[in-house]
Order: structure tokens, then C-alpha cells, then sequence
């Protein structure tokens, strides 16, 4: 699942430390909602003080609901982060995305054993991948073997890495042109042989959807999940470069550590349906918490999704979303998603039914404040584990 730090998928980024500013404390509470969450909200201080910019992050449980904030949303105004606010989600896209294909398999539009060919007819034949042997569930739990277009080197210093980003940070992607540049790097594996992170398979399977609906992957999203949920803050931006308010800015290194440059605005077709969609803490806490519960897919498609694969880190892979194990025996259900300037995790119970989100308006601390905020959150521990980075 990795990839150079600001990218679409999970991050294996050391962690940054520069000198910010005093994280700002929030007494944001829900009526009714739990009288404490001080070690959660100590984790996501913790990463301030690690050189996040900020943290916006909410638990709903039994017991309630509760927000939390650290640090800013703009470095140069001093502005605090904001507990509504809109930031991108990067790889939480998949989820969406996966959760279309196995709506569209409950409707009889597809199989999850259908071939990329049968959909996409001559689109994966290049560099050893062929088309014919690759299945939709293959695309979902990263088992197709096709290669990861963000590790294509002319692709990542052009779009994601300074100084190239910033000549072309405004670009627009086809799809076709995102799967060339992984297809140029040869086939990883044979289909099925493993588990691998592929941003390319979840692009593949939004042209998928598209081809299933005869509407856009981003209407597709909107009709089966968002609008149903009433998920009213979340979507596909499209190609708007912006991040509807209210929001933070959002600061990455781009191949420089410890620059923080201001990433905010960017063509999110750089990721389209592996990574483009923008949410609130609010929405996604809904959206898992509805999906684990069963409200979206029917059994035998929830039972499909939960179907896991070892992955390299230690989790098990689904079909776009993953399971791992906090540090007090809970096992949770989510994903993580990363993308310029953001890093964002959303994860739940497996029952739904105590769920966390945060967002972080930096990318290169996510993967070492993964485990030690959900083991606040669902264990109460102590806040030291953001500094040892495990996950």
C-alpha cells in the first residue's frame, strides 16, 4: 500500500517535525454525548506537535457523539481548524467506489467474477496484463497485478513532487492516461497470485461503473450511495480544483521534507475514482457506520466485501475496505486515504455502531498517528504511541 508520501493510497511517510504552532483545545460536545474523549483528543494534539498543521476528528458511539480539533487550518492566517469542515479523503474513495460495483452485482447489472475484458474490451492489454484473466473482485482487493501508476517515476516527479507539481498541479487526467503510465511498468503479478496495492485497478473500476451505468462514475456514487445516506457533503468534485468551504488548506512536503508547501488546490482527476472524493468527519462516520451496520449492500454482497487477504502492513484487505486490530483486542472495519496535502482515516466497529473519522490538513504524519488515535479513541491509551509509529 505504499507509495511516496502525498499520494492517493496509504502512506509511509516518516514523520514530519517543524515548529507550528500552540494546538487549540475543543470543548465541541454533542448534548448527551460523552462526558470525556481526553485521550483521543490528546492523540490529535500530539500530532500537531509532531508538525500536523491540524486535526478535526469525531467519534459517534452509544453514548453519543464527540468532535474534537488541534492545531490550524491555515498557517499563514493562524485561522483554527473547524469541526464541519470539507477536506479530501483520498483512498476512502475506493469504499465508495467498491460500494457501487457490489450494489450494481445485488441489481444484476454485473458479477464480481466478471473479467475486466467483458466490461472494458481491449482496454487492459499492455505490458504482460491482459484483461481476459483480471475479475471486478480482483480490481477491488488489490489481487489483479496490475501496477501502481503513482510509482511510474516520469508520472510521480511530474504531478507529485516539487518543483514539477506546481507547473502542473492544475492538469486534467483520462482515466486511459492514468492506467498507461502504471500499464508502462509491466505487470506485478499473475491476477489472484496476492495482495498488492493498486491505484490502477480502482481506476479501471470506475470506467466499470460507468460502462455498467451509462452514467458518470461521480453520478453513479451520488444515485446509489450518497443521496440515499444523506450524505449531503460528500461527492466527486469532478474537475474543480478547490475544496468547497468551509475548509482547511491543505500542506504537503512534495518530495521535500519539511517544506509544507500549500497544496491546497489541485486537479483531483490526478486520482478520480481511486482517491478524488472530498467528505466531512459527519458523513463518513454515517457512511461506515451504515455500511458495516448493513444498511447499504445486502448480506451476501457485505459478506463479499469483508472476504480479506493478507496485505504487507499487517491488515487484511477486503473488497475496498480493510480490517485491523487495535492495541485492546477491538477489530475495526475502514480505510485510510491519502492525497496532496491530506491525510484521513475513517474506521468502525463491526457492528457500526462506534465509529471514528479525522482528517489531517498534512499528509506525511498519517501513517503514525493511525494506530495510536484509534487506540485512544476505542481503547483509552495513552498518547505516546504517535511517536513509535506502529500500525
Amino acid at each position: 500500500m505504499v507509495v511516496r508520501a502525498g499520494v492517493v493510497g496509504l502512506v509511509a511517510a516518516a514523520l514530519t517535525v517543524t515548529a507550528f504552532t500552540v494546538p487549540a483545545r475543543s470543548g465541541d460536545q454533542t448534548r448527551g454525548g460523552p462526558a470525556e474523549r481526553n485521550a483521543t483528543q490528546q492523540a490529535i494534539e500530539e500530532l500537531v506537535r509532531d508538525g500536523v498543521p491540524g486535526v478535526v476528528a469525531r467519534s459517534t458511539a452509544p453514548d453519543g457523539v464527540w468532535k474534537g480539533v488541534a492545531g490550524v487550518a491555515d498557517r499563514r492566517t493562524g485561522a483554527p481548524r473547524k469541526a464541519n469542515e470539507r477536506f479530501r479523503i483520498g483512498s476512502i474513495t475506493k469504499t465508495f467506489a467498491a460500494t457501487v460495483l457490489l450494489k450494481l452485482e445485488a441489481e444484476g447489472r454485473l458479477s464480481l467474477d466478471d473479467t475486466v475484458e467483458k466490461h472494458l474490451p481491449g482496454l487492459i492489454r499492455e505490458g504482460g496484463n491482459d484483461g481476459r484473466t483480471i475479475t471486478v473482485r480482483q480490481l477491488l482487493n488489490h489481487s489483479s497485478g496490475l501496477p501502481e501508476y503513482l510509482r511510474n517515476e516520469a508520472f510521480n516527479s511530474r504531478y507529485l513532487q516539487a518543483p514539477g507539481f506546481f507547473g502542473h498541479r492544475y492538469d486534467r487526467h483520462d482515466p486511459e492516461d492514468l492506467i498507461r503510465a502504471g500499464l508502462a511498468l509491466g505487470r506485478d503479478f499473475a491476477p489472484g497470485a496476492r495482495h498488492q496495492y493498486s491505484n490502477t485497478g480502482y481506476i479501471v473500476a470506475g470506467l466499470i461503473i460507468e460502462k455498467v451505468t451509462g452514467t458518470s462514475y461521480r453520478q453513479a456514487v451520488r444515485d446509489r450511495v450518497t443521496e440515499p445516506l444523506g450524505l449531503r457533503n460528500t461527492a466527486s468534485p469532478g474537475t474543480s480544483v478547490r475544496v468547497p468551504r468551509p475548509s482547511a488548506r491543505g500542506y504537503d512536503d512534495l518530495g521535500h521534507p519539511g517544506k509544507g508547501y500549500d497544496t491546497t488546490e489541485l486537479s483531483p482527476t490526478i486520482a478520480w475514482s481511486a482517491g478524488d472524493m472530498i467528505s466531512t468527519t459527519a458523513d463518513l462516520n454515517r457512511f461506515f457506520s451504515a455500511l458495516l451496520g448493513g444498511e447499504v449492500l445486502p448480506v451476501k454482497q457485505l459478506k463479499a466485501m469483508k472476504t480479506t487477504l493478507p496485505a504487507a502492513d499487517g491488515t487484511e484487505y477486503g473488497l475496498g475496505i480493510y480490517t485491523a486490530t487495535t492495541s485492546c483486542g477491538t477489530k475495526l472495519w475502514g480505510h485510510a486515504g491519502g492525497i496532496v496535502g491530506w491525510g484521513t482515516d475513517a474506521m468502525t466497529t463491526e457492528d457500526g455502531r462506534h465509529t471514528l473519522a479525522f482528517s489531517l490538513n498534512g499528509l506525511d504524519a498519517l501513517r503514525d498517528g493511525l494506530a495510536a488515535v484509534r487506540n485512544a479513541e476505542f481503547c483509552g491509551n495513552a498518547v505516546s504511541a504517535v511517536r513509535r509509529g506502529s500500525q
